[in-house]
């Protein structure tokens, strides 16, 4: 990862997130104002190898959900959890991780539209499959399999895989439940676990056993990114989480001492004598790494002054 970045990361896409949702964007406008060029869009392994090639890009702008007012408020989530992950990893890392899991989806769509075909053609697959495909209006097996695969294939656990990482990553941020009741963004994600597990269970359940392989191996492939990120990659990004709360907290106490400077005059003050520069040039202030707030002191009472 280290060479490729110094390599490559000058071709990385700063707030990647908001492009993401900028693509949602457009396929909403597609689908309101031209609903049959939005079939055109989506992924469809049958079609892409029959030179619709351009799905294999499009399906991106198709957005993971109907528009209403819970899906923009998840947009405007993911976009702010992308913005944490990609200060935290750094740009090249945070593409690295999103161009993976759109190429993990398209990679093993492909591959499992075509062992499909291949299972089908050597009738090791349930005779039951042929009902479905006259229900489905077809009896061509690749179409049939071309429309359950793009109708499983979503950006919807990619999105996912970012609040899963962004959990993983700051299991102890929180996030407000109804606006109003704390939670930590760990049992969020664990939340999140059980309901990826819930979906592969109804899959089976309440449609078929082709449909819950095909969406148990899509959702695995989306979240791959995810997995690999567990397994390797958690303790090399560019600043860790306490790195960037370090960070947070200097450049806020730097902004205490610009608002000081507004209200007094001076831009530093011992919290315990209340001197200034202005009482002595020569003092040297140093904000304390124990205290909470924006406790700053000078010199004589950094390293004997008591902690609050």
């Amino acid at each position: 990862m280290s060479k490729f970045e110094k390599k490559f990361s000058k071709y990385a896409i700063p707030n990647l997130s908001l492009y993401l949702i900028i693509a949602y964007v457009i396929g909403y406008v597609i689908e309101l104002a031209a609903p049959e060029m939005y079939y055109f869009l989506q992924f469809n392994p049958y079609m892409i190898f029959h030179g619709q090639i351009w799905r294999l890009i499009t399906w991106i702008l198709v957005p993971p959900e109907s528009l209403g007012i819970f899906v923009i408020i998840m947009l405007f989530l993911y976009y702010s959890l992308g913005r944490g992950l990609e200060q935290t990893w750094g740009t090249y890392r945070y593409n690295v991780y999103m161009f993976s899991g759109f190429l993990f989806t398209i990679v093993g769509a492909m591959i499992l539209y075509v062992v499909l075909l291949i299972l089908y053609n050597a009738n090791l697959l349930p005779s039951y499959i042929l009902s479905e495909m006259l229900a489905y209006g077809t009896i061509s097996p690749g179409d049939f399999f071309g429309q359950i695969i793009g109708w499983c294939v979503s950006t919807y656990y990619i999105n996912m895989s970012i609040f899963l990482a962004y959990a993983f990553t700051y299991p102890d941020e929180q996030l407000l439940l109804y606006f109003i009741i704390p939670v930590r963004i760990k049992w969020f994600g664990y939340l999140y676990v059980g309901y990826l597990i819930y979906n592969i269970y109804n899959a089976f359940r309440n449609r078929s056993v082709i449909i819950g392989i095909i969406t148990a191996v899509l959702i695995f492939v989306s979240l791959l990114n995810f997995l690999i990120y567990i397994i390797f990659g958690k303790n090399k990004a560019r600043f860790n989480p306490k790195q960037v709360k370090r960070r947070k907290q200097y450049r806020q106490s730097m902004k205490h001492a610009q608002k000081n400077t507004y209200e007094n005059g001076a831009r530093h003050k011992c919290a315990v004598c209340g001197r200034t520069e202005l009482d002595d040039p020569n003092l040297t202030f140093r904000y304390c790494s124990k205290c909470s707030g924006n406790k700053e002191y000078c010199q004589e009472h950094l390293f004997t002054h008591e902690h609050k």
